[in-house]
């Protein structure tokens, strides 16, 4: 798995008056678990850029310049205005100790079902919890769909590795091929003109359900 470097500084002072102090001066407040002692340092908030905004799972070095720990990152908060950061945990790796962490699910090839028989391909699984050594944790999970029919389904069980745990039921579905409503619309010329009237009829339901619009049934004015 890729990880990325963040500068750290150990923090000698804390409570609200010294983490106050040092949101002011641009850096965040952090905490690292998961080792002898629990350890509160700081880092500026830019040195998060690579590994929060990213969709991809990655360890973290927690460089304090005559040490450095490998972490991952473990929670984290943000200001619900400015969308600063404010503070976050770490939690230390050890190469005999497993983690959890959620991997982005990678979806690989073409399914017939979409391109043959005109369903569509819904991703029920971006992320999956997955619980490991952090020498086998994966950078992503791939899931093959060239072999999606139309109605198929790709389960967890599909993705069962020896290297990690995935903590999730195995009849879990990651992505599917549904459907969808052209598909199943009658040719015209097999319509009779009293058949197209009740399929459009039925086609509008399934039109206004499909955006949400609750039709309400207008008022007679007349028999107030």
């Amino acid at each position: 798995m890729k990880s990325i470097k963040i500068k750290s500084l150990v923090r000698e002072a804390t409570g609200k008056t010294s983490t106050k102090s040092v949101r002011k001066d641009g850096l965040v407040p952090c905490v690292l678990y998961g080792g002898d002692q629990i350890l509160h340092f700081t880092a500026t908030e830019i040195g998060f850029k690579d590994l929060v905004y990213t969709a991809a799972a990655l360890t973290v070095v927690l460089d304090f310049g005559d040490s450095k720990k490998n972490a991952i990152l473990q929670d984290i908060q943000f200001h619900p205005v400015s969308d600063k950061i404010l503070h976050a945990d770490f939690y230390e790796l050890h190469d005999d100790k497993p983690v959890t962490m959620d991997i982005p699910v990678e979806l690989n090839g073409s399914a017939p079902g979409v391109l043959n028989s005109g369903g569509v391909l819904s991703r029920n699984k971006r992320k999956l919890r997955v619980r490991a050594l952090p020498g086998n944790l994966p950078d992503s999970l791939n899931v093959d769909i060239s072999s999606l029919e139309l109605g198929d389904k790709f389960y967890t069980s599909q993705l069962e590795s020896e290297d990690f745990d995935l903590l999730h039921p195995q009849n879990t579905v990651v992505c599917q091929v549904r459907t969808s409503r052209a598909s199943t619309a009658l040719p015209e010329d097999e319509e009779t003109e009293e058949g197209a009237e009740g399929a459009e009829g039925e086609e509008g339901a399934e039109g206004a359900a499909a955006e949400g619009a609750a039709a309400e049934t207008p008022k007679d004015d007349s028999k107030e």
